[in-house]
């Protein structure tokens, strides 16, 4: 098991139940960044460490260099949080999801959560939220 996934694991409902605070408090129809700045209060104001814009290091064979790479919300440095805007039905959450879970990978986090608030049906906990796991993060380890 990934060391921060016991950690992350029961975090994420946390975001979720802030993220549909943030989407029943503002409705739909915002720019993607009001909603990356009113989730990241409203996860303070649930007594969570948030940090935003956090670069993105790229490691290759030994090789290290920055990116324009950024992750919207890391969340108790083990949680990573994409925030997006986008109409239904516009965008394919696939390439969201990938795109997440290739931060994740780059940053050795377990878990990610990709947050659709141009989705009416975020608020109700229905569409618009994407769990988003590292492979084996959640794997027991079989003892030899």
């Amino acid at each position: 098991m990934h060391p921060l996934y016991t950690k992350a694991a029961p975090l994420t409902q946390v975001a979720i139940d802030s993220a549909i605070e943030v989407q029943n408090h503002l409705g739909v129809g915002l720019l993607e960044s009001v909603y990356q700045k009113c989730l990241m209060r409203e996860l303070s104001l649930r007594g969570h460490a948030v940090r935003t814009e956090v670069p993105v290091t790229v490691r290759y064979k030994g090789w290290e260099f920055p990116e324009n790479l950024r992750i919207d919300l890391f969340v108790d440095d083990c949680l990573v949080v994409e925030c997006k805007a986008l109409e239904v039905g516009r965008e394919n959450m696939v390439q969201h999801k990938a795109q997440t879970l290739s931060y994740m990978k780059l940053m050795d986090v377990p878990l990610g959560l990709v947050l659709n608030f141009g989705n009416p049906q975020l608020r109700h906990g229905k569409r618009g939220i994407a769990r988003v796991i590292l492979k084996g993060a959640d794997a027991e380890e079989v003892p030899f």
